[in-house]
């Protein structure tokens, strides 16, 4: 797997999300009143790409972490953003499942650093 440039598509695919919602999709997240679930979903989306490639720069990359920030970025962005266009309550249900997958991300990376040393 290239991590690196996963890491670019993810990236890439959170300013295309951000931008996106904030011009062809306005009207119709104003309209749903769901604006803020979108841009929430595209800061963590790009904020979790950040990390992505952060983590494809390590000289050992952490590929328990890598994977568990990847998985919650589709989890939790992807649910925000279809909950967003649809206002469907199920997809909101997946977000916080999305949300524990990314703090299991970070408390591997902080375990991973305690058990290198």
């Amino acid at each position: 797997m290239n991590y690196r440039f996963t890491a670019a598509v993810v990236g890439f695919t959170a300013v295309a999300c951000g931008a996106f919602g904030a011009h062809a999709l306005r009207s119709t997240l104003e309209r749903l009143g769901t604006v803020q679930a979108w841009q929430t979903g595209a800061l963590y989306h790009l904020i979790n790409a950040v990390v992505l490639l952060l983590l494809s720069s390590w000289s050992r990359i952490p590929r328990v972490s890598y994977w568990l920030f990847l998985v919650s970025t589709i989890c939790f962005s992807g649910s925000l953003y279809l909950f967003a266009l649809t206002s469907a309550r199920l997809m909101a249900l997946v977000t916080p499942l999305g949300g524990l997958v990314m703090l299991i991300g970070w408390l591997s990376l902080c375990f991973g650093q305690i058990s290198s040393r």
